[in-house]
């Protein structure tokens, strides 16, 4: 009975997580760090960081750096104390190249006793979703793209 209330409990965690990134704004930030251990890991093509206030700054740049961040999660899977999360990011950003952009990556996540996430580690292809899109370094990232 406690196994199956701790899978029913890390379910729960798992879709408020998924919930909070999805509705994510600015004064949402504290809410979806709240999901995280005290001294979590952080770590994705920019960044590796631990702890929930270096966390937070990670999410405080993603709005100074972009307009309209909005993340969708198309698939959820579980398995013990470890989840996957396929999603696609939207957004725009707010210097050179202003169209709308779409990111595909994973999150892999793994939670503690608490049901708090204890890593999370990010999946995506930087090149694509935002090298390309830069100002000198695109040219050169497309240029490179079609030598392969």
């Amino acid at each position: 009975m406690e196994n199956s209330f701790k899978i029913d409990a890390l379910r729960g965690a798992i879709e408020t997580l998924q919930l909070k990134y999805e509705t994510i704004s600015i004064a949402t930030i504290d809410e979806l760090v709240a999901l995280y251990a005290m001294d979590a890991s952080f770590k994705d093509p920019f960044n590796r960081v631990v702890g929930r206030d270096e966390i937070k700054k990670i999410f405080i740049k993603m709005f100074e750096q972009v307009d309209y961040p909005r993340f969708i999660v198309r698939q959820a899977l579980q398995k013990d104390h470890s989840a996957c999360l396929l999603w696609e990011f939207h957004f725009q950003f707010k210097r050179w190249d202003t169209t709308k952009k779409c990111v595909t990556g994973v999150s892999w996540l793994q939670f503690n006793e608490d049901c708090l996430v204890s890593s999370h580690t990010d999946y995506w292809d930087p090149a694509e979703g935002i090298y390309e899109h830069l100002p000198l370094i695109g040219s050169l990232m497309k240029g490179l793209k079609k030598l392969a």
